[in-house]
């Protein structure tokens, strides 16, 4: 389990195919502290450690998990929001994230605003029942709050502190991103789909 907030960039060094496909990310934590096995959110996607060194770690991905995310854009280079998993005690400071993506939102326009951004972005039109004004969601792996709502759409505002300390002041118009619905709104979404059974 995550929480939506960053603590560090990483960077993708190499992309290995081998069976699924190994992402090798760079990053300024001590990687051999990390235990194989170990799950990290990368731009919002649950990925397992399997294997490390100094400044980089290594995460399978499977055919699954890169038709249904952003993984299958990544190129040599790209950022990566990343985020290790919950220890009991930690602080909850965004909101619980389960790192299973529901699907892709394309952002549609980013607008300054004072000191924050609001972006608006398409969603899966599976998801928009499951997104609501002031509820949360997480894009890339960050804990944002909805303001607005369409038919097909969404707004999020990203204050200067997220903007600047994740990836999302290298994002622009017509970019992809990880989308994670809050996890209440999948289980009352069943819950209604069950009772009407």
């Amino acid at each position: 389990m995550f929480t939506g907030i960053i603590t560090t960039i990483g960077y993708l060094e190499a992309i290995i195919e081998k069976g699924d496909r190994l992402f090798r990310v760079s990053c300024e934590w001590d990687c051999m502290a990390i235990d194989l096995g170990s799950s990290i959110a990368c731009s919002g996607v649950c990925l397992t450690v399997v294997d490390r060194g100094d400044r980089w770690f290594e995460v399978a991905a499977s055919k699954e998990t890169l038709a249904l995310t952003n993984l299958f854009n990544w190129h040599i280079g790209v950022s990566i929001n990343l985020e290790r998993a919950l220890c009991i005690g930690d602080e909850i400071g965004g909101h619980i994230v389960s790192g299973h993506v529901d699907g892709v939102a394309e952002i549609s326009s980013i607008t300054p605003v004072g000191d924050s951004h609001v972006v608006w972005l398409s969603s899966p039109l599976s998801l928009v029942p499951l997104v609501a004004v002031k509820g949360s969601v997480a894009l890339d792996g960050v804990s944002l709050t909805v303001n607005s709502v369409t038919n097909s759409s969404f707004s999020v505002n990203v204050i200067k502190h997220t903007w600047d300390f994740t990836g999302w002041a290298l994002t622009k118009c017509g970019q992809k991103m990880n989308m994670e619905v809050d996890m209440l709104a999948r289980y009352v979404a069943r819950l209604a789909e069950f009772n009407k059974e």
